[in-house]
């Protein structure tokens, strides 16, 4: 996407807000009673992950899973691998996945599996984007913030090379 430019905005900066504290108030409502781990997927899910949890008052920890699933180019490489691991245990724990997007479903399903095997109480999934058009695996999500077609996207924590994720909002990155 070399020469690349800034196309139309997706979500804008007051609905991120706007739909952040709604799943907020989701989460706490579900977990009322419970201190759920929320595990951020890096990097892309910081932005989002941050503003989450300052919307839900309840008493939860964070933690952060890095994976990797893109090859040179930005292009899904088809092979997911674990790039950090979690600084604590999950075992026994409710546990909530922040992830930044789905599109063919197969990292959260990696992650999933990956967490499962440490025996947490349960594993739900929060994901701010859905691109369900892309999906090549049936995976369930528990709390989305938005579906969006199959474009592809920076700000707010979305990037290319590594630039665009401060942005405020969502849009789309075009090809020049």
């Amino acid at each position: 996407m070399s020469g690349s430019r800034l196309g139309r905005i997706l979500v804008s900066e007051a609905e991120l807000n706007a739909r952040v504290g709604e799943l907020g108030r989701a989460i706490a409502r579900d977990y009322a009673g419970e201190s759920p781990i929320l595990v951020g997927v890096l990097q892309g899910a910081f932005l989002f992950m941050a503003d989450l949890i300052r919307a839900i008052p309840i008493d939860l920890t964070t933690d952060f899973i890095g994976v990797s699933s893109y090859a040179s180019g930005g292009k899904p490489s088809g092979q997911v691998r674990l790039v950090s691991d979690l600084s604590m245990p999950i075992e026994g724990r409710q546990v909530l996945i922040v992830e930044d997007i789905v599109d063919t479903g197969l990292t959260l399903s990696y992650l999933k599996r990956n967490l499962e095997a440490r025996h947490p109480k349960r594993i739900q999934t929060c994901v701010l984007v859905d691109k369900i058009e892309r999906r090549q695996v049936e995976i369930e999500l528990d709390y989305v913030g938005f579906t969006i077609p199959n474009v592809f996207v920076v700000g707010y924590g979305f990037d290319y090379g590594g630039l665009y994720r401060n942005l405020p909002y969502i849009a789309e990155l075009e090809a020049a």
